[in-house]
């Protein structure tokens, strides 16, 4: 019975047509502080909504007070852990798999830092994370970055790393593992090919050049990743809706990076109140 309800829940999150992934997370202000672009969250969950992602990863408030109104317009990712401004490479655990499922939840996730002194604890609770919300048919998704404090600097986004985190993810039972991007395409299909989870990247800084996110979207998917779930690059633009929709392009439609650049730059200049 389980089996299937995880079945049902990832075919919400994984779009019917192309069967990848396109999710916008709003989880940053517990993690990294108070975003200005992310006030009123109430909007921009809206203006995110609207351009018609797979899913969206939010806390559990958030998503009480903000999510009601597009309940089944697009998947919900509840975001069970989170790191701090003070702790940035622990993540809490803070909230549970029957919380979830109260809320409706299509996924739960939960981040994990791999290579520090703490890597035996957040891989102990990930583990078990996983394997409750396995009992309760939820697919899991988890954030597993390689900046633990034993990996120097200059190789945290080695492709052995980045392919260790994922694997480390799939042993653990893991549906969907979102980490870096590893700068190319010929070592992050080494990452992909490391692991029998689906790989999604994260987005990284706020993301002013949008252009270059298009042609990373293009090689993610080209090197045989699932998709991405990005957050600053897209509630940071002023027309998140127009951001949403051009990635879209690339992800489900197999567009091209110029087309998409076309398609974002036609969204951006129609009137607000058509967008």
């Amino acid at each position: 019975m389980s089996l299937l309800g995880k079945e049902i829940r990832l075919s919400r999150l994984l779009n019917q047509k192309s069967g990848k992934l396109l999710a916008v997370a709003v989880d940053q202000a517990m993690a990294r502080g108070i975003f200005e672009e992310l006030m009123p969250i109430e909007r921009k969950v809206s203006e995110i909504v609207a351009g018609g992602p797979d899913s969206i990863t939010m806390h559990k408030g958030i998503a009480d007070t903000c999510f009601r109104q597009h309940a089944g317009k697009a998947g919900f990712i509840l975001k069970c852990s989170t790191f701090s401004p003070w702790q940035p490479n622990y993540d809490a655990w803070v909230t549970e798999v029957e919380e979830a499922i109260l809320l409706g939840a299509d996924a739960v996730s939960m981040g994990c830092i791999i290579g520090g002194d703490d890597q035996p604890e957040q891989l102990r609770n990930l583990g078990l994370f996983a394997g409750k919300a396995a009992s309760y048919g939820i697919p899991t998704v988890a954030h597993i970055y390689p900046r633990g404090n034993q990996i120097p600097d200059d190789e945290k986004n080695h492709w052995k790393h980045v392919a260790y985190a994922v694997r480390a993810g799939a042993e653990l039972g893991i549906d969907i593992v979102k980490t870096k991007y590893t700068g190319d395409p010929d070592t992050f299909h080494k990452v992909v090919s490391s692991t029998p989870a689906k790989v999604v990247v994260a987005g990284g800084d706020n993301g002013n050049n949008i252009e270059g996110y298009f042609q990373m979207v293009y090689d993610v998917i080209d090197a045989g990743g699932t998709g991405i779930t990005f957050g600053r690059i897209v509630w940071n633009n002023p027309n998140p809706t127009a951001v949403v929709k051009s990635f879209k392009h690339i992800i489900h439609e197999k567009g091209t990076v110029r087309e998409a650049v076309e398609l974002y730059n036609e969204l951006m200049n129609e009137p607000v109140n058509n967008r």
